[in-house]
């Protein structure tokens, strides 16, 4: 077994039994291993930054531990915590590719896109394939979903997201993405869960 895949079973249990992982992954970005492939597309995080207006915690890195631990505290209500504490921790892994300065304004355009495919990347690094694998490219990809209907934005599309992901399991991250921030406001963001989770249901009715 390669150093990879041994720090990828450390990592998964801490992921699965830690209540507060950040705290591991804080330790584990000190570690040589953690400038090695496929963990330097976690170490890029910590270089790259977003919009002090929505992440006032600073990289994507301080975002990624903060929903990390917000994950941790729901994850029983997932089909699959184990993985899904994966997604949490991938979620915004495309960042560092997409992330550009325009006129002073910094976005991730595309982001989950992106890193879906480093994803599926980063866990056949490990030695990982499968139904669990995808399950997480899966929530990598649609995470944006929760926001993009919460914002009316054109780019939402709740019938292909079906298609590809349990919407239960998208709202879940989504909802920890937007509290894994600084100022994050619970109940408005609670209230975007059920309203999207109600919008999933209607869809699903009509078709």
């Amino acid at each position: 077994m390669t150093k990879a895949h041994l720090a990828f079973e450390e990592l998964h249990r801490h992921l699965r039994e830690d209540t507060a992982p950040s705290a591991f992954l804080s330790h584990f970005a000190k570690q040589p291993l953690f400038q090695a492939h496929p963990f330097t597309m976690l170490a890029r995080l910590m270089e790259t930054p977003q919009s002090p207006k929505y992440h006032p915690e600073g990289s994507v890195w301080n975002h990624t531990l903060l929903v990390l631990d917000e994950a941790a505290k729901v994850k029983s209500k997932s089909s699959r915590p184990q993985w899904f504490m994966w997604a949490a921790l991938l979620h915004d892994i495309g960042k560092p590719d997409t992330t550009r300065t325009r006129k002073g304004k910094i976005t991730s355009y595309g982001h989950e896109l992106r890193g879906a495919v480093l994803a599926r990347q980063f866990f056949s690094a490990c030695g990982q394939g499968g139904g669990s694998a995808e399950y997480v490219a899966s929530l990598v990809k649609w995470h944006m979903e929760t926001l993009f209907f919460a914002k009316s934005l054109p780019f939402s599309n709740l019938e292909s997201m079906k298609r590809e992901a349990d919407p239960r399991e998208v709202a879940l991250l989504g909802f920890c993405d937007r509290m894994g921030r600084l100022g994050a406001k619970k109940e408005e963001e609670l209230r975007n869960y059920r309203a999207f989770l109600t919008a999933a249901a209607e869809t699903a009715a009509r078709s």
